[in-house]
């Protein structure tokens, strides 16, 4: 397979066709959401449906199928049924955040993994890009998905809540940052994340989370104590440790 059509100009099909094509592959004219997609698959040997998932069985069912094109979609939760009517269909979940096109272009030619699910051939697809396929099975992609969101978007919205309070107290934005990068750091490392807890939580230390409560913003306060029962139960601390704090 050397062909290769994108629906969606979006990020997530930018950055593909781009990587796709500095990897050798003839790569046909993104289609966007005024075109007409009834020939799509004609002429191809691999058609991406790259649209928001909510499209994908809209879009899929316009096409019109075509017996030796691969059909495949970039979802990370939908199944290969949203697909129909196609004879040969697959996905493949860039396991990345991609910012635009032009990061997107570059990290998915990193080494990078793919959950990968249908015809095999997408298999070969993904290894073109020197990426590393892992199956995830049809009952499993929500939770696979899920999983990827917290690792990604929640790692940010993490991130979003220690730059307000660095700016609060006038620390360098990054300070914070590379500590964040160490502790993922000795996450990599360890045999597990408990294994690289630390901090007051971890330590059962109840008097300096009194004092984190009470210096923090109210609009703060929620999010950190959530976390910092979930951070003591990984830790194996009593469930009671918080009982006597008021949020």
């Amino acid at each position: 397979m050397k062909s290769v059509r994108v629906i969606g100009p979006g990020r997530a099909g930018r950055s593909l066709a781009a990587a796709l094509e500095d990897r050798g592959w003839l790569v046909h004219r993104l289609l966007g959401r005024d075109a007409e997609f009834g020939d799509a698959a004609a002429g191809v040997d691999l058609l991406v449906i790259a649209t928001p998932d909510d499209a994908i069985s809209s879009v899929a069912a316009a096409v019109e199928p075509v017996n030796s094109t691969l059909v495949a979609h970039l979802s990370g939760s939908r199944g290969l049924d949203v697909l129909a009517p196609h004879p040969h269909v697959a996905s493949m979940h860039p396991l990345m955040t991609l910012p635009d096109a032009a990061t997107g272009r570059q990290r998915l030619q990193s080494g990078i993994t793919f959950a990968t699910a249908g015809d095999p051939r997408i298999e070969l697809v993904v290894q073109s890009l020197d990426g590393n396929p892992i199956q995830v099975a049809e009952s499993d992609r929500v939770l696979y998905h899920a999983a990827a969101a917290i690792a990604s978007n929640h790692l940010v919205t993490l991130a979003a809540q220690v730059e307000r309070l660095a700016e609060q107290i006038g620390v360098p934005r990054q300070a914070y940052l590379d500590l964040m990068l160490a502790s993922l750091d000795n996450v990599a490392a360890a045999d597990s994340a408990a294994d690289a807890l630390t901090g007051p939580a971890a330590r059962g230390d109840i008097e300096t989370i009194k004092r984190h409560l009470a210096a923090l913003p109210g609009d703060e306060k929620d999010l950190y104590i959530r976390l910092a029962r979930a951070s003591a139960a990984l830790a194996g601390r009593e469930p009671d440790l918080f009982e006597e704090i008021d949020t």
